[in-house]
């Protein structure tokens, strides 16, 4: 499954009524650290196609969902099962580090 986009107008159907895992990027064109992040998410998207679901938030297109996280910092991973946040870790991190953030 490719990673999908996530803005304030997908954001229910994307990530609230999902009933898989899913762990959302949040990221901006600008941040050094998210660029490194970024294959690194979209590898775990590939090796995990249909046990989870990966999102990315562009922080500067959507301030709004990143208000509603609380991010300050980027990037910025979330798990959420059920609608609910059950994992964060901000700054750039190694693959298995944010594969270990899955419990899968």
């Amino acid at each position: 499954m490719s990673v999908v986009n996530i803005t304030s107008q997908n954001f229910q159907s994307a990530v609230m009524e999902e009933s898989l895992p899913v762990l959302i990027d949040f990221w901006a064109a600008w941040c050094g650290p998210c660029r490194m992040v970024s294959p690194i998410v979209d590898q775990l998207a590939e090796e995990l196609d249909g046990k989870i679901v990966v999102g990315k938030v562009n922080v500067d297109e959507e301030p709004e969902l990143a208000a509603k996280f609380g991010i300050m910092s980027i990037p910025t991973l979330a798990v959420m099962k059920s609608g609910q946040v059950v994992k964060k870790s901000i700054g750039a991190k190694p693959k298995e580090a944010i594969r270990a953030m899955l419990d899968l």
